[in-house]
């Protein structure tokens, strides 16, 4: 379920819901950039992640001072890096685009469902920007999703909730390009080491969930 403008004041702003997982996602354009990136007079896209307190049951400590646990730096880390598979910097200009994402409900994969709302937040942002006059060129050159998948008692299983995440012998992520190319997979086995056709099975389930991700992604996107 997607639900798009909930965040008036940002360019772009989705809810995401896969399952019980509900992650809100906003994406800003800021005409600055990180010092590093300034001589090449290209722009960039970083991602921050967090986890509301009463995401999860018992209630999470608040991360004070804006600091991010290891867990939370390294899904904002993925986050950004799948985004960035899809971005020509050069057209973005001196802009910086700011994608957050915060988890309201954590039912498992919320790491995925953040690049999927991530994404569309990010696509409507770079609508609102061209018609503010911000950006001349579309930067995106394509689109992105992601799903995780898993082995539960022996079966590969697609979008693990809390529940079957907790039991999997093997837990993967999965991201993919509209084109069918990877970008990102992280996977280990947790219970029990997985062999080269499970590998192919997980990936092979992982391809037609984040094909179905993308038509629901194309069809929110047409609707505006």
């Amino acid at each position: 379920r997607i639900r798009r403008g909930i965040v008036e004041s940002a360019a772009g702003s989705v809810l995401m819901e896969m399952g019980r997982t509900r992650v809100l996602c906003t994406a800003s354009f800021v005409k600055e950039l990180p010092r590093w990136r300034e001589k090449e007079q290209l722009g960039w896209l970083t991602a921050e992640y967090s986890m509301l307190p009463a995401s999860t049951s018992p209630r999470r400590p608040r991360n004070r001072l804006s600091h991010t646990d290891g867990r939370g730096t390294e899904i904002q880390r993925m986050i950004g890096r799948v985004l960035r598979s899809v971005v020509d910097f050069r057209r973005l200009g001196c802009h910086t685009v700011y994608v957050d994402c915060d988890v309201l409900q954590a039912d498992g994969g919320t790491r995925t469902a953040a690049i999927n709302g991530g994404y569309l937040a990010l696509a409507q942002a770079v609508r609102f920007a061209r018609r503010q006059g911000w950006i001349e060129d579309d930067p995106l050159t394509g689109a992105v999703g992601a799903v995780s998948v898993g082995i539960v008692q022996g079966k590969v299983v697609l979008d693990l909730d809390y529940d079957l995440d907790s039991r999997a012998a093997v837990d993967m992520n999965v991201a993919m390009t509209d084109q069918d190319r990877f970008v990102e997979i992280q996977g280990c086995a947790e219970g029990q080491a997985f062999t080269d056709a499970q590998l192919a099975k997980m990936l092979r389930l992982a391809r037609r969930g984040i094909r179905q991700i993308l038509q629901e992604q194309r069809r929110c996107l047409r609707a505006e």
